[in-house]
């Protein structure tokens, strides 16, 4: 791993990003596995763009918000994956200033919509559940409107932060694509104050939005408790675990990640909690949020026979 001492960000032309993987047998089989994973992912979330647009009984704040959802979600894994596919094909890990600076603006945008959205649309279920008679009344289209505009505004305050950093201790990243925190790490100037700067980001971008989600999944099972037919307890139950799973996994290995790389250096642990919640949550969030969901399978069909 190379090491330089910077004192000044003129000097730094490129930045080198750690490799999934240095065995040359197991890189082909690496790159085969993650550019489907991708084209699963980007082609999943695109289909489900084009039924929500394509049927209009789809056009409600929960399609609405699944729709920028997907199309965060396509940003969100062509930030990191192409660029990954990449190393491993041509066999290097630099990656210049410019590039570097590039995709960390673009990974903060996508990921902190993703963050936000995924919390707004828990809001969305709550209300619909609990509150059925004022759900068009509190998720008009003015307010469903600001909630996804404050999801992308919310991602210009980390970048801002983000790109103050001015000189670098180091130029080797303990990941796979640029991480924000892992950049800011190898900052050489108030440390101490970016590394708090960071911690209060992340909870207000990524613990609150949780605690939100908990919250109002924790009022919806109130709900469903109460529901008397055991068949339909059991289809609401079933649909709000798979959500929460992949919630909680985007969460989990993202939050952890983010804290984490603030404190050590730990590269496989980074690697690992980075693929779960920038390749798998992406890939998987367009069957758990359609096949699972009646409308949206029924208007898959339909889509289906219109092509057909």
């Amino acid at each position: 791993m190379m090491e330089m001492k910077m004192k000044n960000i003129s000097h730094v032309s490129q930045f080198y990003l750690l490799r999934v993987s240095d065995d040359p047998e197991l890189q082909p089989l690496l790159c085969g596995l993650f550019l489907s994973m991708f084209l699963i992912s980007v082609l999943g979330n695109l289909l489900i763009i084009l039924t929500v647009i394509s049927f209009s009984h789809l056009h409600t704040p929960m399609y609405f918000f699944l729709s920028i959802l997907s199309m965060a979600d396509i940003g969100f894994i062509s930030t990191t994956v192409p660029n990954m596919v990449a190393e491993l094909q041509i066999h290097s890990s630099a990656i210049s200033y410019v590039g570097c600076l590039t995709q960390m603006s673009l990974f903060i945008i996508f990921a902190c919509m993703d963050s936000m959205l995924l919390a707004v649309m828990a809001y969305d279920r709550f209300v619909a559940i609990c509150h059925p008679l004022h759900y068009a009344i509190i998720m008009n289209p003015c307010r469903c409107g600001v909630l996804v505009l404050i999801s992308f505004s919310a991602s210009l305050l980390h970048n801002l932060i983000a790109l103050q950093v001015k000189c670098f201790k180091d130029v080797a990243i303990a990941n796979f694509f640029c991480h924000p925190s892992q950049l800011l790490s190898l900052g050489c100037d108030n440390t101490f104050n970016n590394n708090i700067l960071m911690y209060v980001i992340g909870v207000i971008l990524g613990v609150f939005p949780l605690s939100g989600i908990l919250t109002s999944y924790f009022k919806i099972i109130s709900s469903i408790l109460r529901i008397t037919s055991s068949r339909g307890r059991y289809k609401a139950f079933s649909t709000c675990a798979s959500h929460l799973a992949v919630e909680c996994l985007f969460y989990g290995t993202g939050l952890g990640e983010y804290f984490g790389s603030l404190l050590s250096h730990s590269s496989g642990n980074n690697v690992i909690a980075s693929l779960m919640y920038t390749v798998v949550t992406p890939m998987l969030n367009p069957f758990i949020y359609s096949l699972r969901n009646q409308d949206i399978s029924d208007s898959l069909k339909r889509l289906h026979f219109c092509t057909v």
